[in-house]
């Protein structure tokens, strides 16, 4: 397993990271600790939570992915786990999270609220990457930050990062920390894959010159990439399956932006890529996410055992210039295929 640097940071993470979003909800506990398991005995050292967790959001198992993540953490030794999780965003946005009745937002006390109550469900005094789940542009950065710097100050948590960010929201950050001498966001998860390649338009540029790191989520397009919904028909118990009926209609947004006509037209071509490698295609696109000297972490998901080694066999894999021109072709073929 190799492992690299987290941003400026001294966090030294696996280049296959494990999310945990399904854990309690299409997972059930005992098979995430299956999961657990054989991403540890694996050499994945890096484990990704949220408050929030699991999805879809619901105010009924908010919470209930740390508390796996934790009971499985007691059995490990604390430090050879980088455990990162989140607080969830502000409720001003695109989305409402179903936690602190609908009321979050990225000021000091909703961010002392959150990490009190992850820490308790981990059962851990630390986190190691304490991560904003989304960005809220009411409160002034000033003050996130400024909690946030408490939290480490206090030892609480040992570094920052962000998600879902912009090029703009993360620059800004970035310049504050340093004009006020706070600790820095030294990471950003956003969805990243050969799907999704809007990194590159801007952030990249940023991550490189500022030296923070990306650790993707979504490397498989939520599970696109592996072709299980080029079948017909496709498995009824796959996640976007599900979503496409599920009664919250921000959920079904959610999966039309992956599950759709252009990304299962790229996918098609994509698997006979693959094929004609001879590499499994989960291997293929998570080993193509690793790829870039930005990425830290490749955060990878399994609903069931036999999901994940697939994706655990990618840590070794490099891929050659060919497939890399192939796939940028594929790119500029499907422009933004997710919108």
């Amino acid at each position: 397993m190799e492992f690299r640097y987290i941003g400026r940071s001294g966090l030294r993470v696996s280049v296959i990271g494990l999310g945990t979003m399904t854990f309690g909800s299409m997972t059930s506990k005992e098979e995430a600790f299956r999961i657990l398991d054989l991403a540890y005995e694996r050499g994945v050292n890096f484990i990704d939570t949220a408050e929030l967790y699991p999805v879809p959001p619901d105010s009924s198992w908010a919470g209930v992915s740390e508390e796996i993540v934790g009971e499985w953490l007691s059995t490990k030794p604390r430090e050879s786990v980088i455990l990162a999780t989140k607080v969830a965003g502000g409720a001003s946005g695109w989305f409402v999270p179903p936690i602190r009745y609908g009321l979050t937002a990225m000021d000091r006390f909703h961010i002392k609220r959150a990490v009190e109550g992850s820490l308790k469900r981990l059962k851990t005094d630390y986190i190691d990457l304490y991560q904003m789940h989304w960005p809220d542009r009411v409160v002034p950065i000033e003050e996130t930050l400024e909690a946030f710097d408490e939290l480490v100050r206090e030892g609480k948590v040992r570094y920052i990062g962000t998600s879902n960010d912009t090029a703009y929201g993360l620059t800004q950050a970035t310049m504050v920390a340093q004009y006020r001498g706070m600790a820095r966001f030294e990471s950003i998860q956003n969805n990243f894959s050969l799907l999704n390649p809007r990194f590159f338009d801007e952030l990249e540029e940023v991550c490189r010159r500022e030296r923070i790191s990306l650790l993707p989520y979504s490397p498989l397009g939520g599970g696109i990439l592996s072709g299980k919904y080029n079948r017909s028909p496709a498995p009824q118990d796959a996640r976007f399956t599900l979503y496409r009926t599920h009664p919250n209609k921000r959920v079904r947004e959610h999966a039309k932006r992956f599950y759709n006509e252009k990304t299962l037209k790229m996918t098609e071509e994509f698997l006979e890529l693959a094929r004609e490698v001879g590499i499994d295609p989960v291997t293929l696109a998570v080993a193509y996410s690793k790829e870039f000297d930005f990425v830290a972490s490749t955060i990878v998901g399994a609903r069931k055992l036999d999901q994940l080694p697939p994706s655990l066999d990618s840590a070794d894999l490099k891929l050659d210039r060919e497939i890399m021109k192939r796939i940028a072709k594929l790119q500029r073929k499907y422009c933004y295929p997710m919108g």
